[in-house]
């Protein structure tokens, strides 16, 4: 009787030991030289210019890729390959304008485009009346004050 408490204490010190390697390993935090590898991904993908487009009005209140609804009225927009939540400057390059908009959809589906926007990121470079304008968009690193209107 007396050994078998030794074994029944043991055998929770030997588990809880286990838990304790098996959480550390599996909730680590990322090593310093993961986190450079993430800043220098981010860098990579740092800027591309072509032209942008934006949604039509049939496409408010439907599903986006990220399961969002899509609001006409935010600023987001549709990319091929960017991380959904990834904040992006878009820049009109005839005119200057830009807006930081939002990317929780996939697209844009026409061959050489490179983002569609919004209707209300559309409006705030100025591409609404010829539909389609030559921008520059670069990833934004989101910092406490990056905030996004819409």
């Amino acid at each position: 009787m007396k050994h078998e408490k030794h074994f029944f204490r043991l055998s929770y010190c030997v588990i809880a030991t286990a838990l304790v390697a098996f959480s550390s390993s599996v909730f680590s935090l990322p090593s310093e030289a993961a986190t450079r590898r993430s800043a220098a991904t981010y860098r990579s993908k740092a800027l591309s210019e072509g032209t942008a487009s934006f949604y039509s009005t049939q496409f408010h209140g439907r599903k986006t890729a990220n399961g969002e609804t899509f609001n006409m009225n935010q600023l987001t927009a549709a990319h091929p390959s960017l991380p959904f939540g990834t904040l992006v400057k878009v820049t009109n390059m005839d005119n200057g304008k830009n807006v930081v908009v939002r990317i929780n959809d996939r697209g844009p589906y026409v061959k050489g485009r490179i983002i569609d926007l919004s209707k209300s990121a559309a409006r705030k470079i100025g591409i609404l009346k010829e539909g389609v304008a030559q921008v520059k968009d670069e990833p934004v690193k989101p910092t406490i004050n990056t905030q996004v209107a819409g």
